[in-house]
């Protein structure tokens, strides 16, 4: 082949841009479209972490250096399945790769899950970030809500809930969220965990920055933390378990503060089995646990009912299908051989390909999906004579087709635009950034229109 390979990413979250920056490092010259559905790049960084998380919003960094490469280009406000189609794609590119990670809640099955005030964390986590097709208003109109759930996500929505708003102002939270949070009513927010501290999926780091907040108690329940054989198994082999499990005895043996404004209470081996309430949530019944010397656990057949009147779930995200892509709903992911998408009869499909969350499922840290990079781009470089030929590759063709279609979008040069408008914003206001919300604000400000 003597022109560059050319290759689209769908997703231009962390995932996509790992793949775009394994591909750039490779000897074979590459010419890449990474297309996004948000006008905006950076997917869960902008839109999936808490505001409140510098260390992990400092990875933007690291992909803004790989998106200025002149190989990458970024092509925001893209629907696919809606502007542009699969077969679209493979008119004008040699291999399609799919990074749209994961971006719905995992269902709860439990009676009463679908009250009035019962969400899913991405719900709220969408809010709080600004996601343009969330709600722009979030009641907070009760004092107890319940998170329900042991990994990163779960202890975000509950520091979140606890939160001093005025806290957040140092981040680039948007107006809305701030008002929302400043007329929060939340006094108490319930973290429930269904198995021991020892089994907790957060991470230290994620664990610690609870502790950091002003006017916000942490309370461990001693009730339900409990170790078990495989638990003390864990603790010595493992230094993240030990860093947690110690973590939270320190918490839980500290004299009380009694006259903090809000509490996070952390509650494990307590398994929520309905949400009670008539016309909106009133409480949420929990089954106690028992570890059983393996690290699982079982019910004891002995509730406890909380009256909460808010209830978020955080028990695990999924990925969205994909137009004219096999998806497997059991498991939420696209089905592939190390990152090459798979037909209904097992066979890959010549020049498409997957990486990130909806490749593997939604486990691990985003830095996690440098290695489903690689083995995904591994692979498609190993295919690279077979791949079927794009018919009309040349880098304009594409996008004069999605002008024919009327589709509004966007460029790294416009996020440029973007990103000092949202900077300029917080200026004025003595903050780092105030992002913009509305999608056609975003499209209008990266498009430079008036």
């Amino acid at each position: 082949m003597t022109r560059p390979l050319r290759v689209a990413i769908v997703g231009a979250g962390p995932a996509g841009v790992y793949a775009a920056d394994t591909l750039t490092k490779s000897e074979t010259p590459v010419d890449i479209d990474l297309l996004d559905r948000m006008p905006a790049p950076y997917g869960l960084i902008r839109y999936g972490v808490a505001p409140d998380h510098p260390r992990i919003k400092g990875i933007v960094s690291a992909l803004r250096r790989v998106m200025d490469k002149p190989e990458i280009r970024f092509l925001g406000n893209v629907d696919y399945g809606v502007d542009i189609k699969l077969d679209d794609l493979r008119h004008h590119y040699d291999a399609v790769i799919f990074a749209t990670g994961a971006d719905r809640d995992r269902p709860l099955d439990i009676p009463g899950i679908d009250l009035p005030h019962s969400y899913g964390a991405a719900e709220f986590v969408y809010w709080y970030d600004g996601y343009p097709e969330a709600p722009r208003d979030w009641t907070l109109d009760g004092e107890q809500v319940a998170v329900i759930g042991a990994g990163n996500v779960a202890l975000d929505v509950a520091r979140v809930l606890a939160k001093q708003a005025d806290d957040l102002l140092s981040t680039e939270i948007p107006d809305n969220v701030h008002r929302g949070l400043k007329n929060s009513r939340v006094t108490d927010v319930h973290l429930f965990a269904r198995r021991g501290p020892a089994q907790a999926r957060f991470t230290p780091l994620e664990l610690r920055e609870l502790d950091h907040q002003d006017d916000v108690e942490i309370i461990v329940h001693p009730e339900g933390f409990e170790l078990d054989r495989a638990s003390e198994e864990a603790i010595r082999t493992n230094n993240q378990v030990k860093t947690i499990v110690k973590t939270l005895q320190d918490w839980a043996l500290r004299d009380p503060k009694h006259d903090t404004a809000r509490r996070l209470h952390l509650h494990f081996l307590r398994a929520p089995v309905a949400v009670l309430g008539d016309e909106r949530v009133e409480g949420l019944k929990v089954e106690v646990m028992e570890l059983t010397g393996d690290g699982t656990v079982r019910g004891t057949g002995e509730y406890e009912t909380y009256p909460v009147q808010q209830v978020y779930r955080a028990v695990g995200y999924l990925s969205s299908p994909l137009a004219d892509v096999p998806f497997d709903h059991a498991t939420g992911t696209v089905p592939n051989d190390g990152g090459r998408v798979l037909d209904l009869d097992g066979e890959p499909i010549r020049g498409v390909y997957t990486t990130g969350w909806i490749k593997r499922g939604p486990v691990g840290l985003i830095g996690h999906t440098k290695g489903d990079a690689l083995e995904t781009i591994t692979h498609l470089l190993a295919d690279r004579e077979a791949l079927p030929r794009a018919e009309q590759p040349e880098r304009d063709s594409v996008l004069r087709l999605l002008d024919e279609r009327g589709v509004a979008y966007t460029t790294w040069e416009g996020w440029g635009r973007l990103d000092a408008h949202e900077k300029a914003q917080g200026e004025a206001r003595g903050r780092e950034r105030i992002k913009v919300v509305p999608r056609e604000e975003m499209v209008r400000i990266s498009r430079a229109e008036s």
